[in-house]
């Protein structure tokens, strides 16, 4: 019964104490939280995991770690705001994946950063197609912030059969089979249109969409 009384009561003040370590470590919003961050707020969850499970450790002992983490936190982050050089070192610096509508396949290579990551996050922006995306950043926290192309007032919106949204029909240089079945296309089709605008090898293009009648296509390291 002691036993289950100090597992509840550690329980307790374990808990109140990482609420005043992660407010005097500063505010931050989960999707905004740097390497840094996540790397100490994990250690200090198993270091109170660790108290709250093993009575016998001593709670100084347990407590220590957590202070040293807050302290060693809080001095990144000073130097963090002073110093440029070692904020993009410890959080790494933003990534244009896509650059004034061209999409930049070495940025998203060297983020190890793939094309089902970008339309996942374009849809979750509203962002019903590729083409509509004049730039495209990928933060250092790993969100995605997008600005769009400006629209022509002068130019008549065309209503879409598919929901206006980007539809691949070749990513990496592979045909994706199944969207060309839904937009009623074969793999022949497709590759006599590619003929007609110039492009003969398949291979080296990275990214290609039909929407209204208009292809977007993105090749390979261009």
């Amino acid at each position: 019964m002691a036993d289950y009384l100090t597992i509840g009561m550690r329980t307790i003040t374990f808990y109140l104490l990482i609420l005043v370590i992660f407010r005097l470590m500063g505010k931050r919003e989960i999707g905004e939280l740097s390497i840094l961050d996540l790397v100490v707020f994990i250690m200090i969850g198993e270091l109170a995991v660790v108290a709250i499970e093993k009575p016998s450790v001593k709670f100084t002992h347990a407590i220590l770690p957590m202070v040293i983490l807050m302290i060693v936190q809080i001095c990144m982050a000073i130097i963090s705001l002073k110093s440029k050089k070692f904020r993009n070192l410890v959080e790494g610096k933003p990534s244009i994946i896509i650059n004034r509508g061209k999409i930049d396949e070495a940025a998203m290579r060297k983020q190890r950063y793939n094309f089902d990551d970008l339309m996942t996050q374009l849809r979750e922006k509203d962002i019903r197609s590729i083409a509509d995306v004049e730039f495209a950043i990928l933060e250092s926290s790993g969100s995605l912030s997008v600005i769009e192309k400006l629209e022509d007032p002068k130019k008549p919106k065309t209503p879409s059969k598919n929901g206006d949204i980007t539809i691949p029909l070749i990513l990496d240089g592979t045909i994706e089979e199944e969207n060309l079945k839904r937009i009623n296309k074969t793999n022949l089709w497709l590759r006599q249109e590619l003929k007609k605008k110039g492009y003969r090898e398949v291979k080296k293009i990275s990214f290609c969409s039909y929407e209204n009648g208009k292809f977007f296509i993105d090749v390979q390291d261009e």
